[in-house]
């Protein structure tokens, strides 16, 4: 599929930097003349640079394809996580949409089947996917971008929650440690993580199970009973023993049942 190829393109051209026609044709599994037209067609729109002989990513396209190819890593997971948080909204409520790329997943179910809700975000790709539904009022958080996963963090994004109050946010974790916290390599994200916990009614953790386990370098929240999470079914039993002795309910969404065609990810 074309879309299919075209993102394709675009995660082999990120991961190296610059390739010719015929190392992204064989990369891709495309003719020559395709990949030239979808060389095209991406350097018209910005995402890449033609070079001769080949192509490399845009300079002004790094965050996006940084992004994307995250997005990408796990796809099935999160797509079955968003699609059970999706499942927790309900409609006519102020919604907290952390940034991230299996949040992203819940905000793609919304753009799918839009309800009356308020939106909130510090997340720019959410903002764009959900800025033209007409029942869906969207609040972007005003700051410092962190590059990385396009989103907005700072003192300024932190005041701005002092004056907000949600009934449910919906917060990603970047590693979950063996001490059941999550954990974030940025200090600027982890102090809004923590402002976005204590602005919510309820906060639901999205994290696939490949997040479990492993730490990076600022601790956010604790596992525990003042907390949802909802995670895929890969989850090893020790963990949901742990979960379960913390009384953090946990969801583990199934993965097989998931039907693709219920995803607006999933393009033709």
């Amino acid at each position: 599929m074309k879309i299919e190829r075209v993102s394709a393109i675009r995660h082999y051209l990120f991961s190296k930097t610059s390739a010719s026609v015929h190392e992204i044709a064989d990369a891709v599994g495309a003719s020559l003349p395709t990949v030239r037209r979808d060389l095209l067609a991406l350097e018209a729109e910005g995402s890449i640079q033609r070079t001769h002989g080949g192509a490399r990513i845009a300079d002004t396209a790094g965050v996006e394809a940084a992004f994307e190819v995250r997005e990408q890593t796990h796809i099935a997971a999160k797509r079955a996580i968003g699609y059970a948080a999706y499942a927790l909204i309900q409609p006519e409520t102020a919604v907290f949409l952390d940034a991230g790329t299996t949040v992203l997943q819940v905000a793609r179910h919304i753009l799918m089947k839009p309800i009356p809700l308020s939106v909130f975000t510090n997340c720019l790709p959410v903002a764009q996917m959900l800025a033209d539904l007409r029942d869906v009022d969207v609040t972007l958080l005003g700051g410092r971008m962190r590059s990385r996963n396009a989103s907005i963090l700072g003192s300024f994004a932190e005041n701005m929650l002092d004056r907000l109050w949600f009934d449910h946010l919906f917060l990603g974790a970047s590693a979950i440690g063996d001490d059941a916290w999550t954990y974030t390599p940025d200090e600027d994200e982890a102090r809004l993580n923590e402002k976005m916990l204590s602005r919510a009614a309820r906060s639901t953790i999205l994290a696939d199970a490949s997040k479990f386990s492993t730490c990076a370098t600022y601790r956010v929240v604790e596992l525990d009973s003042r907390l949802d999470l909802i995670t895929d079914e890969r989850l090893a039993p020790e963990w949901i023993r742990r979960l379960t002795q913390k009384g953090c309910a946990t969801t583990l969404a199934p993965m097989a049942s998931f039907d693709p065609a219920d995803d607006p990810g999933e393009e033709t």
